[in-house]
């Protein structure tokens, strides 16, 4: 079975975020079968499940359910691996945030990152998935933590967003919460987010560097594409690119151009945590973001390039994909 997986930057980080709660990680890396010294490695990568292991463990020997908020404490480009250096070089941090949903899977394959318009502001939301293993409410904790940290780093700013967002009830102790965060708390929500007002998102960044910017897209696109490349998802991905405009693609006619029998191909997403449908879903879903930032594309050619026969099917997915009407969702952009 293919795991999910987490850069060895992005453990390093966690790392010292629960040494710095007074965990002693090394003991607990050798207990769990782990290379200690393989967070050295910026090309060693630790399976989902591993991680969710080191939170819990964590947890237990700290007697601290939030220690995933001292992510805030640790922050450096690097915990994101070349995607942190990409972040920072962007002109703004709606650009950044672009670039942080596009490269996502070199820091952790487990979560699953969206940029959109939310309510009142945009929200940069987050899913972590396990894959024996529930995963911890820490890890979800310890990215929003960390991602607002480095916002407000790199902008030299302190930014309060408008809302923070969890899923499950709230801690016994709101405290470490209020502390780190400085914004409202809900609880007990859809997703994990960060609620951003749209004018904080067009701060210029104080680290901007165009070349450097398009330089570290070139890594990260490298990167991805070297560690993408042997997975079935990926492949299939390019498939449902290649083919949607010729309207909605069969299972059978991405299998086959993959070279795989049908049941070999769902079985391989299934082991990837995906399935035929999702991935044709979450790539109309990636490309129309794409096309409606295009204003010589109409609603209805948007709808054929996705390969939707009726445009009302087209409307429909778009509403339960974002909560708004296409149009709307142009109108803001």
């Amino acid at each position: 079975m293919s795991e999910r997986t987490t850069s060895s930057s992005w453990a390093l980080g966690i790392v010292q975020a629960l040494e710095m709660g007074g965990v002693d990680c090394r003991a607990v890396f050798a207990a769990l079968n782990l290379d200690y010294a393989a967070l050295d490695d910026a090309d060693a990568r630790f399976s989902q499940d591993n991680m969710t292991r080191l939170w819990r463990r964590a947890v237990e020997l700290s007697g601290n359910p939030a220690i995933g908020l001292n992510m805030a404490k640790v922050v450096r480009p690097a915990s994101f691996h070349v995607v942190g250096y990409a972040l920072m070089s962007s002109r703004t941090l709606k650009e950044g945030f672009t670039r942080l949903v596009r490269y996502q899977r070199i820091i952790a394959e487990g979560a699953d990152l969206s940029f959109r318009p939310l309510g009142q502001g945009y929200g940069l939301i987050l899913s972590i998935h396990g894959d024996r293993l529930p995963p911890a409410r820490q890890s979800a904790e310890a990215s929003l933590a960390y991602a607002l940290a480095f916002c407000r780093w790199m902008t030299g700013k302190p930014l309060s967003p408008l809302k923070i967002c969890f899923q499950g009830d709230p801690p016994a102790d709101l405290e470490p919460y209020q502390q780190v965060f400085q914004a409202p708390l809900q609880f007990n929500a859809e997703h994990y987010a960060l609620l951003f007002d749209r004018a904080d998102l067009d701060i210029p960044l104080q680290t901007a560097n165009a070349a450097l910017a398009q330089l570290h897209d070139r890594f990260a696109g490298e990167y991805l594409a070297r560690f993408s490349d042997s997975r079935v998802t990926h492949q299939a991905r390019q498939v449902l690119c290649r083919l949607l405009p010729q309207g909605e693609p069969k299972r059978e006619s991405v299998a086959q151009a993959l070279c795989l029998s049908q049941r070999t191909l769902q079985r391989r997403l299934q082991e990837e945590g995906s399935s035929f449908q999702q991935l044709l879903d979450d790539t109309r879903r990636e490309l129309v973001v794409q096309y409606l930032a295009q204003p010589n594309l109409t609603l209805l050619e948007t709808a054929y390039l996705l390969g939707f026969a009726d445009p009302s099917n087209f409307f429909r997915a778009f509403r339960r994909w974002f909560d708004c009407t296409p149009g709307e969702y142009r109108a803001r952009l």
